[in-house]
């Protein structure tokens, strides 16, 4: 179980913008959103989405060195100092193309290991780097590799275990590898169809999980006759919230985090030995999520439950105090990045919605000592961020829907959550589906916030972390019942007078940007523009192209969505898919799309592109030849941001930053309707210009 603070989403941040039929609007209200927040200061896109400061800031497990990603020419890399003085920093690699974003300490002193891929077609490499002679080493060297890191410990320092799908494309074997010569080792050769291996400190496999055919995982435990025997049984219903967690560092404790006879998802403490199972930790609101364990022992000391907001709960007396001197750095959200071995010093991440991210080192053996160490994002100091207000929304059927709205400062002057006035609204709904949106500091919604829009967030039927019922909710309700959450939610935010019907845009990433197709196809006349960022057109394209190595998890999109193996899911897909629809569009619409994305493939934008100007309905395509799902390169952010923010200034009259530079260093091509967005044919030229100077 990890001591770092989980990404809140799968995906880049995204926006899912709803309305109904139109109504009356208020007859009091005519100011455009643009002239409503003209007095707030303009917070630049470069602030917002640029490379931050300093990011993933961590402290070595000897304590000797902080270390954090920083941009080198625009790149972002790692950077290591002595933790005794971070002024001395020095840049270890040498990234120049797409960046760093995923590093972590090994327990071999001075070696760092970082995940890289090549323009977003996540054949993820992992690589060591000595930081005293910068020397870095690929450890998994094959093509069309994806690396996945299976085990790190504090008894074998000089190595780690890696799955590697370079023998089979669908399933990993579990390699030893050496951190200083790359050398391999093959520990386990994966012939059964294994998804995951869990071993223990000395890096015995103790046990793994199979996927089945009916959608349900098998537990399994070595036979000691180089096969498996079966441990465990989680059924089809709690396979996205039942797995194990983890050992402790004797081997005697496997974690469990359990849904099975119960909704949410609890914590379990299993006796090895005996196979006794004792609740550790459950709420009745949310599934259990992070957590802090011992760094020498792998004891869990302390769980979080994220319903509204995260909140930490001590199972140790020990640790108790150092939370609640955590909790006392404000009212935002703590995560801890880092602990040293001998759980002298930690790293601890504070923020809130309204407070970019900043970093803390804190001493335990000083009395509880908290050093301020870096701000991620210094240049939104003193901007005018707004709060995020949870919110539970019923739908039509009775379900919860726990979402957040921010309010821009023109709507909520005297920031209590509630609208002053309605403006022009902007639903951002997560990736996944099987994900979920929570409460802190995201550039998205704060973005939208200061161009006049209000943004609500919603966990429709299908988003995770809600327990397994609200999960389980979703299955075969894509373009259906997860279609009507959203269409609720835009209901209440109507209700509550934060918008008007006719003044709400739907726009997404990933299962967000099939949400805005479905959106602009299927319910017409509820939306007045959309934007699709990678987003699915055609389910059965979709699923027919899924990474090889996401074989195990096959199933589960067959059973959660249909199943395209058979003539009846086959028909659903049909049914469910935009392109099936593209002639109904009849609203503005932007596709953004990176031509290496291994998950939705470019054809999935080509085909509602193609469909679109066969029918000669006007559509805007955004394309970067160097991303993936998602545009990962803060330039590539920047330049795709600046073409939506304009799109959406032209839907919904909010105000926009001109173009500007905000080119500059992007791949940016748009392949069709660079007339549909103001400026941006001019600013391609200037661009074009650039580059060939």
């Amino acid at each position: 179980m990890s001591n770092k603070p989980a990404q809140r989403f799968l995906f880049p941040a995204t926006a899912l913008l709803l309305s109904l039929s139109i109504s009356t609007a208020l007859a009091q209200d005519k100011a455009s959103a643009a002239q409503r927040i003209a007095g707030t200061e303009l917070i630049p896109r470069d602030a917002l989405f640029g490379n931050p400061e300093r990011s993933s800031v961590l402290i070595s497990p000897d304590g000797k060195s902080l270390s954090w990603l920083a941009p080198v020419e625009g790149v972002m890399n790692v950077w290591v100092a002595p933790a005794a003085d971070p002024s001395k920093a020095r840049a270890v690699t040498s990234d120049k193309a797409r960046g760093i974003r995923n590093y972590f300490w090994s327990y071999q002193p001075d070696t760092l290991l970082y995940l890289r891929d090549s323009g977003g077609d996540e054949d993820f490499h992992l690589f060591s780097v000595d930081v005293a002679t910068g020397k870095a080493t690929d450890l998994t060297p094959f093509p069309k590799t994806t690396a996945q890191v299976a085990g790190t410990s504090h008894a074998h320092p000089e190595s780690i275990l890696v799955g590697m799908n370079d023998r089979d494309a669908q399933w990993h074997d579990l390699y030893r590898v050496d951190l200083a010569t790359g050398k391999r080792t093959l520990v386990e050769k994966n012939e059964q169809q294994i998804a995951g291996y869990l071993t223990d400190d000395d890096y015995n496999v103790r046990y793994a999980t199979r996927s089945r055919p009916d959608g349900g995982q098998d537990v399994l435990q070595p036979d000691g006759k180089g096969g498996w025997k079966k441990y465990d049984d989680i059924p089809f219903e709690d396979s996205l919230s039942t797995q194990p967690a983890g050992l402790t560092t004797d081997g005697k404790t496997l974690y469990m985090v359990d849904s099975r006879g119960r909704n949410t998802a609890a914590l379990y403490a299993i006796d090895v030995a005996s196979g006794k199972k004792t609740l550790v930790f459950e709420d009745k609101r949310a599934d259990v999520g992070n957590s802090l364990s011992d760094p020498k022992t792998g004891v869990v000391q302390a769980v979080a439950v994220d319903y509204l907001r995260e909140q930490w709960s001590p199972l140790d007396a020990g640790i108790a105090a150092d939370l609640k001197k955590l909790e006392a750095i404000g009212p935002g959200e703590v995560g801890v990045n880092a602990r040293t071995y001998d759980d002298k010093t930690w790293i601890v991440a504070y923020s809130a919605a309204e407070a970019p991210v900043v970093y803390y080192r804190y001493d335990r053996d000083a009395g509880g000592k908290l050093t301020k160490l870096f701000s991620a994002r210094p240049a939104l100091d003193g901007k005018p961020l707004v709060a995020q207000w949870p919110q539970e929304i019923e739908s039509r059927d009775g379900l919860t829907l726990v979402s957040y709205l921010t309010l821009p400062k023109s709507a909520d002057s005297n920031n209590d959550g509630k609208a002053d006035a309605a403006v022009p609204m902007v639903l951002m709904v997560h990736g996944g589906p099987w994900a979920r949106d929570g409460y802190g500091y995201s550039g998205t919604p704060q973005w939208l916030a200061n161009r006049g829009y209000a943004v609500l967030q919603v966990n429709y039927r299908g988003s995770t972390g809600f327990g397994k019922e609200f999960t389980n909710a979703g299955n075969g309700e894509w373009a259906a019942k997860m279609h009507d959450d959203l269409l609720d939610a835009v209901q209440w935010a109507v209700k509550e007078g934060v918008t008007t019907p006719d003044q709400v845009a739907i726009m997404g990433g990933s299962y967000g940007g099939y949400a805005t197709l479905v959106g602009v196809t299927f319910t017409p006349d509820a939306f007045k523009c959309g934007v699709d960022i990678v987003g699915p057109s055609n389910l059965n394209t979709l699923l027919s192209t899924v990474p090889a190595y996401w074989a195990s998890f096959y199933e589960q999109l067959a059973k959660r969505m249909g199943d395209p193996r058979t003539e009846a899911g086959k028909q659903w897909l049909v049914d469910r898919s935009p392109l099936t629809r593209a002639d109904k569009i009849t609203k503005p619409l932007l596709i953004g799309q990176g031509a290496n994305d291994p998950r939705v493939k470019q054809a999935e934008a080509d085909q509602i592109v193609n469909a679109m100007k066969a029918k000669n309905i006007p559509v805007t395509y955004v394309l970067f030849p160097d991303e993936g799902h998602g545009f990962a390169r803060p330039q590539n952010s920047k330049a795709f941001n600046a073409v939506a923010e304009g799109f959406l200034s032209q839907c919904l009259g909010g105000r926009a930053e001109p173009i500007g530079n905000d080119f500059e260093g992007s791949s940016i091509s748009v392949p069709t309707g660079a007339d549909g967005v103001p400026g941006l044919a001019d600013a391609l030229k200037t661009h074009k210009q650039e580059i060939k100077k």
